[in-house]
This record gives structure tokens, sequence and C-alpha cells, in this order.
């Protein structure tokens, strides 16, 4: 199932005050960027980040997830609390790279 606008729109607007945001669409799911860097996946309206050690702390107790068939297992982040949102989107893009132009 494919992810809807209004939801990336929704998440989009959570951390709208941590940078520059902007999304690309792939396969009918959508990634997000702050700053030009990958930080969260949305796959069929649930929003993913990678488990990182990074952002560990802010993840205790927090259910897991695989956003697709094949991926390697991820934090599945609550998307109604825009201040946590908003931190563990900062914290990843302090340790995020942006991705290199094939």
């Amino acid at each position: 199932m494919a992810s809807d606008l209004d939801y990336v729109q929704y998440v989009i607007d959570q951390i709208k005050t941590s940078g520059t945001i902007t999304y690309k669409k792939m396969f009918g799911e959508y990634l997000i960027y702050l700053n030009k860097k990958p930080i969260v996946m949305v796959c069929d309206n649930t929003a993913f980040v990678k488990m990182l050690d990074c952002i560990k702390p802010l993840m205790e107790n927090v259910e897991t997830g695989f956003p697709y068939e094949g991926a390697k297992e991820h934090y599945i982040v609550n998307v109604d609390d825009s201040e946590y949102l908003s931190n563990v989107a900062i914290v990843l893009e302090k340790n995020v790279s942006i991705p290199k132009k094939k």
C-alpha cells in the first residue's frame, strides 16, 4: 500500500522548524530530507528512521519494523509528538551524510 501525500505533509509539518525540508517519491513511498540529508522514510503511512547509535538513547521502548520487503529493521517514530520528532531529526541530520550523486 502506498503512502498518502497528506500523511507525508503531516510528518514534514512536524519537523519543518528543524531546517530545509524536501521529499522524494520512490515507488509509491517517500523519503524526507532535512538539509539535503535523508532522515525519515515514509512507507504505508508509517514513519521509519534508521537504527543508528546516535539516536539510540531517544528510541528506548519504541516499536521497530521493516519499511519494505528486504529492508533492514528501522525504528518507527511517533510523528504526533512534534518536539520528539524534531529532536530525532536534528540528531540524525548531524550524523547522516548527504548522499553522493551517481
